[in-house]
């Protein structure tokens, strides 16, 4: 039943789709979809403008108008069914399938019969499968007593010595804080935080103003977790200097 009553309006000149409102929404109403914040539907918004605070460039805004009620029942089901989803989507995935990947000795390299040409004097330093953050379950066992390297998805791309100056030594978790469900990211990296033995994390970012939500979803996923891991941020240009 509509009603006039107060909720989210997002203006979407402003939003630059770095979504940090999202975890802020308890309900689950507002998600990333092409680059821009919005609302799912209105009987999701409970109109009490929680998000409201996180948004740095005033892109949210309180308003009354004639909406369908807020309906926890429909809050709840929901939630139950974005859950169900990922989950489903981690079990039928094959890449999901976890590896340890030891690194050859030397000698095994030099006595490996080559399949094809020579790539490089630079070996691959990743050490385990997956990458991807949503694929990565927080009980995997190559992410005890590990050093973390959170990993904004172009950020390899950019910096042409990135195994060896990044990956080697560390356990990556990859993904795009822009396109993917920031509040999935936030649980996610909050559940490994309290759970295992993380040494320290080095969050690594392209100098581009939707990478920037990886920053408050690492500090969100920390403030959460209550642990006070060592961490350390490297900002990365489109030309593969670091920038800070």
């Amino acid at each position: 039943m509509k009603m006039t009553r107060k909720i989210i309006e997002i203006d979407e000149e402003l939003c630059d789709g770095c979504g940090l409102c999202v975890p802020d929404c308890a309900e689950g109403s507002l998600q990333v979809i092409d680059g821009k914040a919005k609302l799912v539907a209105d009987n999701l918004c409970d109109g009490l403008g929680a998000c409201l605070g996180a948004c740095p460039t005033g892109a949210l805004k309180i308003i009354e108008r004639d909406a369908d009620e807020f309906d926890e029942e429909a809050v709840e089901e929901f939630l139950k069914n974005k859950k169900t989803a990922e989950k489903s989507a981690l079990e039928t995935c094959p890449s999901a399938s976890l590896q340890t990947l030891t690194p050859q000795s030397p000698c095994q390299a030099a006595n490996k019969p080559l399949a094809r040409p020579p790539q490089g004097d630079s070996p691959s330093a990743l050490s385990h499968w997956p990458i991807q953050i949503r694929l990565i379950p927080p009980n995997a066992p190559f992410l005890n007593n590990a050093d973390l390297l959170i990993v904004a998805d172009c950020a390899p791309l950019a910096y042409p010595d990135f195994h060896k100056d990044f990956i080697k030594g560390r356990v990556v978790m990859m993904g795009c804080p822009k396109f993917d469900d920031r509040d999935s990211y936030v649980q996610k990296f909050t559940e490994i935080f309290k759970t295992t033995a993380i040494k320290s994390i080095t969050t690594t970012i392209m100098e581009v103003p939707c990478c920037g939500s990886m920053r408050g979803i690492v500090s969100e996923a920390l403030k959460r977790s209550g642990k006070d891991i060592p961490a350390k941020e490297v900002v990365i240009s489109a030309q593969g200097e670091i920038v800070s």
